[in-house]
């Protein structure tokens, strides 16, 4: 079994910049998961890889993520931001780019 830091640079390395259009397939399977811009996304995949169902479970109840609710996935569609992505099957964790918001 990999250690939580071997992890966390693999699934470092494997994230990636992509737009709506990668991941509507993946929403209509309803497999994404929203990740909070105050969230590191590369942590909460780790916990997701990792079975961490304590971290998970308070990020759920707080709201920092949850699956990709359809309104946003509307907005996504219209605008097509730029956004980044992780799988961690069978799950397609997915955080607006912080690039979005710099003037």
């Amino acid at each position: 079994m990999t250690d939580r830091g071997g992890t966390t640079q693999e699934l470092h390395r494997q994230t990636a910049r992509i737009h709506w259009p990668e991941l509507e397939a993946h929403f209509a399977r309803g497999v994404v998961i929203r990740v909070a811009a105050d969230l590191d996304l590369v942590e909460v995949a780790a916990c997701f890889a990792g079975d961490d169902r304590v971290a998970v479970e308070k990020w759920l109840v707080s709201g920092q993520i949850g699956h990709l609710a359809t309104g946003v996935a509307g907005e996504w569609s219209r605008t097509d931001p730029e956004l980044w992505a992780v799988v961690v099957a069978p799950w397609v964790l997915v955080q607006e780019s912080a690039v979005e918001s710099r003037p």
